[in-house]
């Protein structure tokens, strides 16, 4: 891998956030807002964000026509990926996924048992790459926003973490 890298400064990524809620609205919204704020805070470009109630078909369609659109390089998603009631953000994004990455969701849980303990255990966060697109499916509380984004996804966004990152796709 020596040789091929030149860090010729950050590189921006078009980034979608999406808060999956029955609840939610853009005033009461906090974890969505978290990511759009640590995206932008981070040198990312938020080029849309929307709000979806926890239904698989309605999840479904805003997921694809983002995967589609061949200006976003990354979708974020709180909420729906825990056990109880209508979660249900694995079940609608898991079939869209082209190549799953597993280490996400075993990672986010890992980090997360340092802050929350075994209560990590009830997620099902997960990510995967379709049609050149990475999403990253997190819980919805603010802490795991958090926790997401400071501990994963930041590094993980930039070309020049070593020895390899996600961005490292989207660089001409």
């Amino acid at each position: 891998m020596t040789g091929h890298y030149s860090d010729g400064g950050f590189v921006p990524l078009n980034i979608t956030v999406l808060t999956i809620s029955d609840t939610r609205t853009e005033e009461t919204d906090k974890s969505g807002k978290i990511f759009k704020e640590r995206a932008e805070e981070g040198g990312h470009r938020v080029v849309e964000k929307a709000i979806v109630k926890d239904d698989i078909y309605q999840m479904r369609a805003i997921f694809s026509r983002w995967i589609a659109d061949p200006n976003v390089h990354v979708i974020l998603s709180t909420g729906g990926t825990g056990i109880t009631g209508r979660d249900s953000t694995p079940e609608a994004v898991g079939p869209l996924l082209e190549k799953p990455i597993e280490g996400f969701g075993e990672l986010f849980r890992s980090v997360s048992l340092e802050e929350i303990g075994a209560s990590s255990i009830q997620t099902r966060a997960l990510a995967g790459l379709t049609n050149h697109t990475l999403i990253f499916c997190m819980p919805g509380s603010t802490g795991a926003c958090r926790t997401g984004w400071d501990k994963i996804l930041q590094q993980q966004l930039d070309h020049r973490t070593r020895p390899c990152n996600f961005a490292q796709m989207f660089l001409a």
